[in-house]
């Protein structure tokens, strides 16, 4: 499937038909994005999960939402934790709205969940990126940090990494053992 044009924007992607496949908006461009795979899928939901049963009341973990970065960027992490109240029917968040998004890195987006994504995150404002490696799973978590990338926006620094147990203190006091999202 060839585009023929490059300047689609947040408004295009609403008007895509309710069958249209999974996609995001980079930079203009529509780009289907693949089909995870089983082991992929059950991290997402097993670390969904386990957000959605220890997070504060004021907090809510939800999955493959979209995330309007700009007019013209939408991406939509695995796994995110956003501010409780806001509307179920909503398909499209704001970056204020999110509080940490999560990739599953697969063979395919590698180089897009390592370096892209946490950049767009980073730019938009959104306080945590977390990475999930798998075989094995292995957790980086990272927070918005003061460093001023090449661009002129904030960086993400890197706060812990495990394959055993993650322990921090923000956006929630967390003990997450990786044992109970690995499938």
């Amino acid at each position: 499937m060839r585009q023929q044009r490059a300047d689609y924007t947040l408004e295009d992607l609403l008007a895509l038909p309710d069958d249209a496949p999974r996609v995001e908006l980079v930079d203009g461009v529509i780009q289907v994005t693949p089909s995870p795979t089983l082991g992929h899928q059950d991290i997402s939901f097993l670390l969904a999960s386990w957000l959605r049963s220890h997070a504060p009341a004021h907090l809510r973990a939800t999955q493959a939402v979209g995330v309007a970065l700009s007019h013209n960027t939408s991406r939509q992490p695995d796994v995110l934790l956003c501010r409780a109240g806001l509307a179920s029917d909503r398909s499209r968040l704001r970056p204020a709205d999110v509080v940490l998004a999560v990739e599953v890195v697969s063979p395919g987006t590698r180089r897009v969940d390592r370096f892209a994504k946490p950049g767009e995150y980073a730019a938009a404002g959104i306080p945590f990126y977390w990475r999930v490696e798998q075989n094995p799973v292995h957790l980086y978590a990272y927070r918005l940090g003061d460093r001023i990338g090449p661009g002129g926006e904030r960086q993400y620094e890197l706060v812990v990494d495990s394959a055993e147990l993650i322990e921090l203190s923000d956006p929630f006091d967390i003990k997450l053992p990786i044992t109970e999202i690995t499938p």
